[in-house]
């Protein structure tokens, strides 16, 4: 059962579409299981019934024309129960409902399990078999455990099946929403534009061109280098391989003949597909052909077609790479898995919006989203984003949506919010000279967080008074090795003489956990719980000494630098890190360098620093709080992770006790306490966190504007009312109830996502 359920589960994930998905499930399901008959019904949304969509052992006329309502029959009850019903003789349920044209009146065990996928119910995957008798446990099982393997394969495959009905030329306005999680916020109207990974046969997006003769030279020319590297490889090994597995490499180039898998591309290319998308298409339908034959011999030469379109693809995209990426004005960038690379590589002034098939809301590419002011939409895991290079979509980072090819009135309705987010931006503007203080008189210091040299300028035309967070990771990350002494120097000279004399705080090399580097990789199993941070750079004392000479060396005659530890989670840690700052001063000043001592601090983020502040608080000068992965930890859900993103919540009660913990413990101690997480961002994170007591409040240049006015809107005593209410909630769903109010209240609410109007959007 268990290779069964593997084969089935692999071959399913190459197929084109829900039809092709369907029908290899139940004639997978009807042999493997020895069953008479094995049928799924879909839930069809316009008729709200359940509709037969294929069958193997029923009447196949009576596909996509039997359905049932939940109220119909016993598969209306599996769905409306959600869970499965085994049956010695189905008739004889008092829920049983003869369907005409089927011919299932000669079948009377029934076993039905629901297809659920994130808490819907898609529909019902059955069995059946003409004598009377209960399906056994082991059956039972597997058809669940198929059933909750193949559900989120087949929510995929009806929403590229969607999509794919219209044609790239179809001028039609369908609405098509998608749901993913808000990544940052605003909205975005424009045209698509994928970037692919790269030699991934499965990712690559369909574009449509016009100069067929160029795109067929750019195919012929990849393939002749392929052609020539299989020869190459061949006569290498000539002396060394048998007759046989020498004819392997003939058995290559053949299937590189016009007449083979060469010929098909051109025909694809020729329909008007690009290179990269026919050649994509060819190899995953000849390869799941292979993959389904009976022959182990013929079966295991899919792995050669998939590898033979790896290499056409590679040469591909090697032509393609050295152009930069070409966005149309008001483009929104569609990618499998964001990263600060890619955003790095784009042209900030054309891309109106980003959306990423893989992430969450608080993965640093969101982040640094929201650092950009770019609308961006995460964890869309089942937009079919290869069909939608070059469509009108609109880009909604509030709700999480996504909205393929839309009609005016919705397009109306959009125009208006963007229109009302510019009136909002003006406004704020003008707050830029004035400081973030209450009605009462209390001064709340607002930094920002950056990591691009954008956000230098981004952050002093909103009015920041400092950095709370400069991500020196970033510079690391768009480079393709460790930037030297002198690069970094130079890099972090900018971020402290733009901000003189204004703090800027810098945090050491913060990698590992969904930060990579390309030049040194670290694959773990669990990398957010593994090497990262501070432990990376003190296992490497070269990386962290060269760092912190550079920032040491940027900071000469300003004196506005202030170095903060990631991922302290022992005072040793923290002892360790003193002693090679202390060595780096002594090695410039040695050197010539005028060189002091710049103030020291932690990050909070892990749940056991939180109860060794009093002793951090003996070794450096300030702290402040990571509340996103702090939040993380606390909380035990993956900040990355799109299928537990609801769960990663800031108005968590226990999030917020910590919060407020931390707080009291630094005025206890007397040491600055600060916060550079995206709870800072939000308006009613911000009122909690400076009536909870914390110093300052860093984040991203987008947001500061809109928290400067909510500080300027209140008054401490509100503030500490508002935290005072919350803080004995045991919900946070009442919590954020409770906050929206009073935002309200306050008559701030503005500052928020704006209220759509839910009767012109598609259901």
């Amino acid at each position: 059962m268990l290779e069964l359920l593997r084969k089935i589960v692999q071959e399913v994930s190459t197929a084109p579409d829900v039809d092709a998905v369907l029908d290899l499930i139940v004639r997978r399901i009807q042999r493997g299981m020895c069953t008479e008959v094995c049928s799924v019904f879909l839930f069809e949304s316009v008729s709200q019934r359940y509709v037969l969509r294929a069958s193997q052992g029923l009447n196949r006329e009576a596909v996509g024309r039997v359905s049932l309502s939940s109220s119909e029959g016993i598969v209306g009850l599996v769905a409306q129960r959600a869970e499965p019903i085994n049956l010695e003789d189905a008739e004889a349920h008092p829920a049983f409902c003869y369907l005409q044209d089927t011919g299932e009146e000669r079948f009377h065990a029934f076993l039905g399990v629901p297809i659920i996928h994130q808490k819907k119910v898609l529909g019902v995957l059955v069995v059946q078999q003409q004598e009377c008798r209960r399906f056994d446990e082991s059956e039972e099982a597997f058809l669940i455990t198929i059933s909750a393997q193949l559900a989120g394969v087949i929510a995929h495959a009806e929403a590229t099946g969607a999509i794919q009905k219209i044609s790239w030329k179809s001028q039609k306005s369908v609405n098509h929403r998608f749901e993913g999680v808000p990544g940052a916020p605003g909205v975005a109207i424009g045209r698509v534009v994928v970037i692919a990974p790269q030699a991934d046969i499965d990712s690559v997006p369909e574009k449509e061109i016009t100069d067929l003769a160029l795109e067929i030279s750019r195919f012929e020319t990849a393939l002749e280098r392929v052609r020539a590297d299989i020869r190459k490889v061949s006569a290498k090994l000539a002396k060394r391989l048998r007759y046989d597995e020498q004819a392997l490499f003939d058995v290559y180039l053949k299937m590189l003949d016009d007449n083979a898998l060469a010929g098909e591309v051109v025909e694809q290319i020729k329909q008007g597909n690009w290179a990269q998308g026919a050649l994509s298409r060819v190899i995953t339908t000849n390869a799941r052909q292979f993959s389904l034959m009976d022959d182990p011999y013929l079966r295991e030469r899919a792995t050669d077609v998939r590898d033979l379109g790896r290499r056409v693809l590679g040469y591909l995209q090697e032509e393609s790479s050295s152009q930069d990426i070409e966005l149309p004005e008001n483009g929104i960038l569609v990618a499998d898995e964001l990263s600060p690379a890619i955003l790095g590589e784009v042209s900030a002034e054309k891309l109106a919006g980003l959306v990423s098939v893989h992430g969450s809301g608080n993965s640093h590419a969101a982040i640094l989203a929201r650092s950009m002011g770019i609308p961006t939409v995460m964890g869309m895991v089942d937009l079919p984003y290869r069909q939608l290079d070059g469509r009108e979509v609109i880009l909604d980072g509030y709700a999480g949506r996504l909205y393929i090819d839309p009609s005016e009135d919705l397009l109306r309705v959009y125009r208006e919010i963007l229109r009302e987010q510019d009136e909002v931006a003006a406004e704020l503007a003008t707050l830029r000279d004035l400081p973030a203080v209450t009605t009462d008189g209390k001064h709340i210091p607002l930094w920002v967080n950056t990591g691009l040299i954008a956000d230098v300028s981004r952050s002093l035309e909103r009015g920041a008074e400092g950095i709370g967070l400069y991500r020196t990771e970033i510079p690391f990350m768009v480079r393709d090795f460790f930037p030297s002494e002198y690069e970094q120097m130079q890099i972090y000279r900018r971020q402290l003489e733009a901000f003189a004399p204004l703090p800027v705080t810098m945090r050491t090399l913060d990698i590992g956990g969904d930060k990579a580097l390309p030049y040194f990789p670290i694959k773990e199993d669990n990398p957010f719980l593994g090497w990262r941070g501070i432990r990376v750079t003190l296992d490497h004392p070269e990386i962290f000494l060269v760092q912190i000479r550079a920032m040491l060396r940027a900071n000469e005659g300003l004196g506005n630098l202030r170095i903060m530890l990631p991922m302290v989670s022992s005072v040793h840690e923290v002892d360790e890190a003193n002693n090679l700052l202390d060595r780096a001063i002594a090695e410039l000043q040695e050197e010539g360098y005028i060189i002091e001592r710049p103030s020291v601090g932690v990050m909070i983020e892990v749940p056991a620093a939180v109860y060794q502040l009093r002793r951090f608080a003996k070794r450096v000068d300030f702290i402040s709080v990571g509340s996103n992965d702090l939040t993380q930890y606390l909380l035990a859900v993956d900040r990355n992770n799109p299928r537990v993103a609801d769960l990663y919540v800031a108005y968590h009660p226990a999030v917020l006790m910590v919060l407020a913990y931390i707080a009291k413990e630094a005025r206890r101690v007397g040491i600055q306490v600060s916060i550079c997480g995206e709870m800072a961002s939000e308006p009613g994170g911000a009122l909690l966190l400076m009536a909870m007591g914390y110093d300052a409040l860093s984040m991203n240049a987008t947001n500061l504007p809109k928290i400067k006015s909510t500080i300027r809107s209140v008054s401490m005593k509100q503030a500490a009312e508002l935290l005072d209410m919350v803080m004995g909630m045991d919900d946070a769903v009442k919590v954020q109830v409770v906050m929206t109010q009073a935002l309200q209240a306050l008559g701030i609410s503005q500052l928020s996502s704006p209220v759509l109007p839910e009767e012109v959007l598609p259901q």
